[in-house]
């Protein structure tokens, strides 16, 4: 049996009905993954740029050393949440296995460009600062994220190369939003994709309320000139989605700006679908296993 839930598309909504749904958070609660493992998960709070914002931790039980991996959820900017992005968290934290820091980043339009970003640098502090007492080496940090998430996983690359305060490893983006301009879409009546250009816009006009951020390269990471010194980086996309062909444009981008980088783009798998698909997230764990192996940390 499939242990994943289907994702909850956020583009059923009308842009006027943008809203944030603050998650029930429980305390530190075991739950068991399977036979073997047990994987723990704590719920904290810290500030975030314009308001708190809450982060849920997922490790195997008596794990320490693990590498730190910062997840950030779907959602176009404008919804989704650390509830929606558990079976990835789960999957993630047993598997490689790792402390998985997954992110409750504040959501467009109440709190637009650049408070999602700025939240996962202000996250990837804590947890380097934390990472010890919940069995993480702060040594070994990894980001990855889907839809808009996939451009926050990223843009915390930008951000930590930049300020020169958080060293990625490595870092997995699963059909990330990255053009704001939207102009290397692909046709969405032939790919048969469950989003759409208008949705796409819609997201951004929200989460980028001010034209001229369209081309800040912690908003548009197709537009930037400078890739080079991002860690190596996995694509994953899926063919039944709008969105592939800018994800791979991007990854050659990054491959001639000297950045090693894989991409992977999955059959009849849609974009929703994406964010927990076994063999997608199979796939980062190799990817990141493979990159520990080589040094990259």
């Amino acid at each position: 049996m499939d242990v994943f839930k289907r994702p909850t598309s956020w583009n059923s909504a009308e842009e006027a009905q943008f809203a944030e749904v603050p998650a029930a958070l429980p305390k530190a609660t075991p739950a068991k993954a399977d036979k073997a493992r047990v994987l723990l998960t704590t719920d904290v709070t810290i500030e975030g740029y314009a308001q708190q914002i809450a982060l849920r931790l997922y490790r195997p039980e008596g794990a320490n050393g693990l590498p730190v991996l910062l997840y950030f959820h779907g959602g176009g900017f404008v919804r989704g949440s650390i509830e929606e992005a558990d079976a990835a968290g789960r999957f993630l934290a047993e598997r490689l296995p790792a402390l998985v820091v997954s992110v409750d980043y504040s959501l467009a339009p109440r709190h637009p460009f650049p408070a999602a970003p700025e939240d996962a640098h202000r996250a990837a502090l804590w947890a380097l600062a934390r990472a010890r007492a919940f069995g993480g080496n702060a040594k070994r940090v990894i980001a990855a994220g889907h839809d808009a998430g996939g451009q926050i996983a990223n843009v915390l690359a930008f951000m930590g190369r930049d300020r020169g305060d958080v060293k990625l490893a490595a870092q997995a983006l699963f059909a990330p939003m990255l053009d704001p301009s939207l102009t290397r879409l692909g046709d969405e009546a032939r790919l048969g994709s469950d989003i759409t250009a208008s949705e796409c816009a819609a997201c951004y006009r929200a989460y980028l309320p001010d034209a001229a951020q369209r081309m800040h390269p912690y908003a548009a990471p197709l537009e930037s000139l400078r890739l080079a010194g991002l860690p190596p980086t996995l694509i994953v996309t899926a063919q039944n989605d709008v969105l592939h062909i800018e994800a791979e444009k991007y990854a050659s981008h990054l491959i001639d700006a000297g950045v090693r980088t894989q991409v992977v783009r999955y059959p009849s798998v849609s974009h929703a679908n994406l964010a927990a698909h076994p063999a997608a997230l199979s796939e980062a764990v190799r990817f990141f296993q493979c990159c520990f192996d080589a040094g990259a940390s």
